[in-house]
């Protein structure tokens, strides 16, 4: 082994575990190849490196993870081929994007857009901070001066409003219009005369 690669690789590549670690478990779907994951990570970037080393270390390692990654979804999804016919008759351009497609998902992104303004300010601001900026639930928490309890409920209760909105086709609303306390005493009174 060569130890300049070695020491290379400790300083440049080790120091960021931590971080190759959250981005495979961010969106790696099976933890138990997680070990095994990182381990080819390395070794496809140690590889590499002892031919040229790379420029920007950081950038090539999490590149190689998401190659990695891309390539092993892709091996799982492979299906046998057999000849059908006349691939030239189907026409088929899977890469296309048509008018339709590109309008539908316009369509989409206004609809979800009205979504998330229609949520409350807290809500809204709960929400962007944890999927748009990616925060923790502890970071929103003291970033916002709330508990971490709090920003839970926020982000269940936005994610429902969401969805409501976005699915139920009900307008997104922070809760149901209470009934005053008299006309609750009329209507329990009425029930027990009826």
């Amino acid at each position: 082994m060569n130890a300049a690669l070695d020491a290379w690789f400790a300083r440049e590549i080790l120091v960021h575990e931590e971080a190759l670690g959250h981005l495979l478990r961010r969106y790696w779907p099976h933890r138990d190849e997680l070990h095994d994951l990182r381990q080819e990570v390395y070794v496809r970037v140690y590889e590499a490196a002892g031919k040229a080393l790379p420029s920007q270390p950081k950038s090539f390692l999490f590149a190689t993870a998401r190659h990695l990654m891309t390539d092993r979804l892709r091996r799982g999804k492979v299906v046998s081929i057999e000849p059908v016919g006349d691939f030239e008759a189907l026409n088929v351009l899977i890469d296309e994007v048509c008018p339709e497609r590109r309008l539908g998902a316009r369509q989409i992104l206004k609809r979800l857009a009205e979504a998330f303004d229609r949520l409350p300010d807290r809500c809204r601001e709960v929400v962007w901070l944890r999927r748009v900026d990616e925060l923790s639930q502890k970071e929103v928490a003291e970033r916002l001066g709330i508990s971490e309890k709090t920003v839970e409920k926020q982000m269940a209760k936005g994610v429902r409003l969401i969805a409501e909105y976005f699915y139920g086709g009900e307008p997104a609303r922070a809760e149901l219009p209470r009934k005053p306390q008299a006309d609750k005493e009329t209507e329990h009174g009425k029930q027990q005369t009826d």
